[in-house]
């Protein structure tokens, strides 16, 4: 049987998160030998089609989420979008079962998109949170969520599994019957020593409108900022675009969007770092051993109980997008920063599960897709 299998890639499109946390595992697909299928929608899928130019790409069914503009709302909105979900998901099924029949694809690796599941072959669920915040509905988010990953022949989490860890209750099960493997956190990144070019780095992404309603207020509040800020807006556009803003105490330098590269000296060139609480951001901050400042997206209960925890725990400050303001960066020279777990990832171990695929019959073997749509 050859050990070089194909296998599909598909993240979530909501924010940049679920997409920049699978750059590291399509590196190890391909450094295995294996080639990667990589499907999505949005700025998930544009992101990953800069970053990988070459692989062939295909477009899932939108999920169509966006946040409330007001955070309060945000439970209410994601209630009132759920049979919008979940026709995606139908139609999401439908599309990676024709993916796998008409490309022979032996496996699939989907970060937390729900339906991006076939039976007839061995499939993976990503995600850092087995337990799913909603609030008071909690309980039932995580069940839910639970059910949709016994599906899967393995649910891969991107922490550490014991203490300290970096998800808490998100990514830890007092009891349980999925089949779950640990992988340490994840980055695309690499600490580099270079010398300190920005005194403040910001990095947007998410959904909008919550986006550009943060970059909007940002920009008026860091008007007063001693030094030099670079920022990143995370508007995954067509071509890369940039500005300079002088303020009375010193210069912004504005991108629309970097790629891996570009972001990973950008991070290591800046004292610290503005940006929301989002998982893979700690991921990366925690690699780079970077000091950060977060303002979680308002309503989303993950972020805010990221940020609570990692301020509890004296390693980063945070604030609401409402009461932010310029003085709270003073406070980050009183936190400890972010620290990265040793690499614990055997990946050649975690690529097994797909070696025992089933083959399928290829049809059209020798096309080499570089990109379609299965959106309608």
């Amino acid at each position: 049987m050859n050990s070089s299998k194909r296998i599909l890639v598909a993240p979530l499109n909501w924010g940049l998160g679920h997409a920049t946390r699978c750059i590291p595992i399509i590196h190890e697909l391909l450094k295995h030998g294996h080639q990667p299928f990589i499907a999505s929608d949005g700025v998930a899928l544009a992101l990953l089609k800069k970053e990988f130019p070459h692989l062939p790409v295909f477009d899932l069914p939108s999920y169509k989420i966006s946040y409330a503009e007001k955070g309060k709302h945000f439970k209410i909105k994601m209630i009132w979008d759920s049979p919008k979900v979940l026709k995606a998901m139908a139609k999401e099924k439908k599309a990676v079962k024709r993916l796998v029949k008409e490309y022979g694809l032996d496996g699939i690796i989907s970060d937390n998109r729900l339906g991006a599941y076939y039976k007839k072959v061995p499939c993976v669920f990503i995600t850092h949170q087995l337990n799913v915040l909603s609030g008071n509905t909690t309980w039932m988010s995580s069940k839910a969520h639970q059910k949709i990953i016994k599906k899967f022949d393995e649910c891969w989490v991107p922490d550490v599994k014991g203490k300290p860890n970096l998800t808490g209750k998100l990514g830890h099960l007092k009891k349980t019957k999925l089949n779950i493997a640990y992988l340490g956190p994840l980055s695309r990144f690499e600490k580099k020593e270079l010398p300190i070019i920005y005194d403040l780095m910001v990095l947007l992404s998410g959904p909008e409108p919550q986006r550009t309603l943060l970059e909007e207020k940002l920009l008026m509040e860091l008007n007063g900022f001693k030094g030099n800020i670079l920022f990143v807006k995370g508007k995954i556009e067509e071509e890369q675009t940039s500005e300079e803003i002088h303020s009375p105490h010193g210069k912004i330098t504005l991108f629309n969007f970097m790629k891996s590269d570009e972001l990973e000296n950008a991070l290591n060139q800046s004292k610290k770092v503005l940006c929301r609480s989002g998982y893979t951001t700690v991921m990366d901050l925690a690699k780079l051993e970077k000091k950060a400042f977060f303002i979680p997206t308002p309503g989303q209960y993950e972020q805010e109980y990221l940020a609570k925890r990692m301020q509890k725990q004296g390693l980063v400050p945070f604030s609401t997008q409402e009461d932010f303001i310029l003085d709270d960066l003073s406070k980050v020279v009183d936190y400890k920063g972010l620290n990265q777990f040793e690499p614990m990832v055997d990946f050649s171990s975690l690529f097994s599960v797909f070696v025992a695929a089933e083959v399928f019959s290829k049809v059209n073997e020798n096309s080499e897709p570089t990109s379609t749509s299965l959106s309608t």
